[in-house]
């Protein structure tokens, strides 16, 4: 992690940032890393396809946390839990971390959806962190919210079929309000930030030389417990302030430069042997 400095213009989110992820559920272009950073970024990031067995897509498969400590640790960046901590507080936990993947020329797509459909956390209060590793806009693929829709509350889904699509459900057509729909374009080494109900999804990479990676970091406020009879492979890792209510399993810090298989291990299957 000493090879990434932050940006310059890093700082705690002001008074109106708060105020605008309260009233439209998400922030765009936040800065975290500098320009030099962003090619140790994108190293890393080809380093770690490297690592993966022919026919695993890294898309597809998740807890990178659980297994890498340099994932682990840029997770755990203060600068991000600094922001994390100005949405939900100063007592919570991170839980998750995802790479997304677009090649260029990519039919892949991210469907209309809540995060919070998906789930069995309650209450429902977690913010999702996502780094760009590439530049991402309109034409590569970036993420699209509906500004605003994380107040509405939980909104029908419906079954979707497709090889293309990375979810199995999205939401009904009609929950869409096509004039609230924005584009979450970011800089590489910036982040958005985004509510667990926003409305929120991605259209494929047109491009032919484009491509479109980031990091999903998940968080959720201390008091917010796992049904763990529908995930029990959920782990917490305790980021900032007080684990009070020891509500859900803590995994294990990983110590290597490992990488999952599958999606949804947990901590032991890296332990080292």
């Amino acid at each position: 992690m000493s090879q990434l400095t932050l940006s310059p213009d890093v700082q705690r989110l002001a008074t109106e940032q708060r105020k605008q992820f309260s009233q439209a559920g998400y922030l765009a272009n936040v800065p975290l890393f500098d320009a030099d950073s962003v090619t140790h970024l994108q190293q890393r990031f080809k380093e770690l396809c490297d690592l993966l067995p022919d026919g695993v897509n890294i898309s597809r498969i998740n807890q990178w946390h659980k297994a890498n400590k340099w994932v682990y640790d840029l997770c755990h960046t203060p600068a991000i839990l600094d922001y994390v901590e100005d949405l939900l507080g100063s007592d919570f936990f991170h839980w998750a971390a995802s790479f997304f993947c677009k090649y260029p020329g990519d039919h892949t797509e991210v469907p209309w959806h809540q995060d919070a459909q998906y789930w069995p956390l309650s209450p429902h209060k977690a913010v999702t962190a996502w780094l760009a590793i590439y530049d991402t806009d309109e034409d590569n693929g970036a993420m699209q919210v509906v500004r605003g829709s994380h107040r509405v509350g939980e909104i029908a889904h419906v079954p979707v079929n497709g090889e293309q699509y990375m979810l199995g459900q999205e939401v009904v057509e009609s929950a869409i309000d096509s004039e609230q729909v924005v584009s979450l374009n970011l800089k590489a080494g910036q982040i958005s930030l985004h509510d667990d109900a926003i409305i929120h999804g991605s259209p494929a990479n047109t491009t032919t030389n484009c491509m479109r990676a980031g990091l999903t970091m998940r968080y959720s406020a201390a008091d917010v417990r796992c049904d763990l009879s529908v995930w029990p492979h959920f782990e917490s890792y305790p980021a900032r302030g007080e684990n009070a209510y020891h509500l859900n399993p803590v995994g294990k810090v990983p110590t290597e430069d490992g990488f999952p298989v599958r999606a949804n291990q947990v901590s032991a299957d890296f332990t080292r042997r």
